[in-house]
């Protein structure tokens, strides 16, 4: 009998097509995919007109995309679908630091620097004081961890999205920690900042009736042979727009003090919990 095409099962007819030589975790994924997206279509009784919008936005987000834009990640961002593969691809035991999204301005090949030195190249914004220490959940130092830490300039850009006004690596380096896993560098205070919402998703944002700013945070990116690699952000203690970050990276564990310095103008400590390889 002939498996005509029919709405009552319309997911199973569309899946029933997959050949027998397919990879077992293709097969699961695209069988998933077909049923919430036939059941999607079915519970809004999607119009054709509608469906029509949604395949231009979709062009108009692929054209966006070039080799210093990928609108597509920055759509899967606002969506909260980045968080999410983030979270279910790093549960870690309670009390390990937590990861949030890369983001998409980490450029590798940053200066290694000394302990203590400012990584803000331009002179601009709030000086402060990074401090912390980055060890086991048994409480244990650990030594010869390299800390990767980039973020924006006072005005709210990384440097590179402005090649020909900020310095290379600016507001960038790497350090490796102390034989007690202690870390301290200088740079600024960061500042919040819009994510770039021109074009198509800054769009469906606004229709939306949701704003595109992130709260001002700190990019770590902390490794060392044997443990879990967290790729996360500090966030600045008291920013306006912690509870509604543009693209759900904040977490509660990740809100990180900011207290008036000694010797600059602010201080921010963050410990960092490591989880050994393979937990």
């Amino acid at each position: 009998m002939i498996d005509y095409f029919a709405e009552e099962r319309s997911e199973d007819v569309v899946n029933a097509r997959m050949g027998p030589d397919v990879s077992p975790r293709l097969a699961e994924v695209m069988t998933s995919l077909v049923k919430h997206l036939h059941a999607f279509a079915k519970d809004v009784e999607l119009t054709q007109d509608e469906w029509g919008l949604a395949i231009e936005f979709l062009t108009r987000t692929g054209q966006m995309c070039d080799g210093n834009r990928q609108e597509f990640i920055l759509l899967s961002d606002v969506l909260g679908l980045s968080m999410l593969v983030d979270a279910i691809n790093h549960r870690r035991p309670s009390g390990a630091t937590e990861n949030t999204v890369l983001g998409p301005f980490h450029v590798a090949g940053a200066p290694q620097y000394a302990m203590g030195t400012n990584i803000s190249l331009d002179g601009k914004g709030e000086t402060c004081l990074f401090v912390g220490q980055v060890r086991t959940i048994e409480g244990l130092p650990i030594a010869g961890a390299r800390i990767d830490v980039w973020c924006d300039n006072a005005d709210g850009y990384y440097d590179v999205q402005q090649p020909d006004t900020q310095p290379q690596w600016n507001n960038r380096g790497v350090f490796v920690t102390e034989a007690d896993g202690t870390y301290s560098f200088r740079g600024i205070r960061p500042v919040s900042y819009p994510i770039p919402d021109d074009g198509p998703v800054g769009k469906m944002l606004a229709a939306l009736g949701r704003h595109p700013n992130r709260p001002a945070h700190m990019h770590f990116l902390v490794s060392s042979p044997g443990y879990q690699t967290i790729v996360t952000h500090t966030f600045v203690e008291g920013d306006q727009w912690l509870s509604s970050d543009a693209v759900f990276g904040v977490k509660a564990s990740l809100v990180a003090s900011m207290e008036r310095g000694d010797d600059t103008a602010w201080r921010s400590s963050f410990d960092f919990i490591m989880t050994p390889s393979g937990v």
